[in-house]
């Protein structure tokens, strides 16, 4: 019986050595040939169809903010023209499309942070409140009801409250022409007080959302690549002083440019009073990009500041278990 054991353990092993040699030969031959073996790909598949149809249903709903976004004056506003309208709309159109290519595209366009929320988020829904806060002023004066009224009362005193000397709000009823109404210019320092006072309230959220998400690495690894396409690491240069330089010039433009704006076309010989209230549209847009592009600007001098903090930790982090006792300045 021991015997029979013996000779069937030793049988086993000579197989099990047998078909070693057989995958080992198998494998030198495919890798040889460049054929590879029969690989289990559906779960791959599976999570490859999700990751895809997640990333066109996201885009598709973004292109349609977008364009809801675009199209709100001309809806809420009325008097509009059948030819603004149609432009308005091909403009939504062109921005959607846009919109939607980018972010279903596997890789990185035009948009910075299309990976790291809440950066878009935020400054997209600042833009929305401004415009749809504004437009609602507007039709005040064209189809009185109660919540324009409302809004109105509201944008009169926060018009009012931000107009001192030397506040943008000023500076932006300065470019008024000589010649325009008081309602004008009151509707005009109403509308600016309320984009002003709405991009610094989104600031202090979005401030406010980075410290408790400790953003950007709450989803894991940042991707400079993907969501910084403009920016090239490898352009010269230290990558952390570089990102602080871009951050710095950032925070001190969009300080700046509420301020520059108006000054710019005062002395430039243009002024807002040729904007009559019959073209609300264009008076709303106008005050919501003059809040929103220092705002924006500002958003990304955080968001910068924030990654260039991040890229040093994570240097400070390595040359510590690198170098023992190493500890950085």
């Amino acid at each position: 019986m021991v015997a029979r054991e013996s000779e069937r353990r030793h049988n086993l092993g000579k197989i099990k050595a047998i078909r070693h040699k057989i995958k080992a030969a198998r494998h030198k031959v495919r890798k040889m040939t460049g054929i590879k073996g029969r690989l289990r790909i559906a779960p791959t598949l599976n999570e490859g169809r999700a990751a895809v149809l997640s990333r066109f249903t996201g885009a598709l709903v973004r292109a349609f903010m977008i364009m809801v976004l675009i199209t709100t004056p001309s809806v809420l506003l009325p008097g509009v023209t059948a030819d603004g309208k149609q432009m308005v709309a091909l403009v939504a159109l062109f921005a959607g499309i846009l919109t939607f290519v980018e972010y279903n595209a596997a890789y990185p366009g035009l948009i910075e942070f299309r990976d790291a929320p809440p950066y878009n988020r935020t400054r997209f829904l600042m833009l929305l409140v401004i415009v749809f806060f504004l437009s609602i002023m507007s039709r005040s004066q064209i189809a009185p009801s109660t919540l324009a009224r409302l809004f109105e009362a509201v944008g009169l005193l926060v018009g009012q409250a931000l107009d001192f000397p030397y506040s943008p709000v000023r500076l932006i009823t300065l470019t008024l022409a000589d010649d325009s109404t008081r309602n004008h210019m009151l509707m005009v320092r109403s509308a600016a007080g309320v984009a002003y006072l709405s991009s610094i309230i989104a600031l202090a959220i979005f401030s406010l959302l980075l410290r408790i998400y400790d953003w950007p690495t709450q989803n894991g690894a940042f991707n400079v690549w993907t969501n910084l396409p403009m920016f090239d690491p490898t352009a010269g240069g230290d990558v952390v002083v570089r990102l602080e330089r871009d951050a710095r010039f950032n925070l001190a433009l969009g300080f700046l440019l509420p301020f520059l704006i108006p000054a710019v076309v005062k002395f430039g010989g243009m002024g807002l009073g040729a904007i009559d209230l019959h073209y609300a549209p264009t008076l709303v847009w106008l005050i919501a990009i003059w809040a929103f592009l220092p705002a924006s600007l500002f958003m990304r001098g955080i968001a910068m500041t924030r990654i260039a903090g991040m890229i040093r930790s994570k240097r400070d982090r390595n040359a510590e278990q690198a170098v023992p006792g190493y500890f950085p300045a």
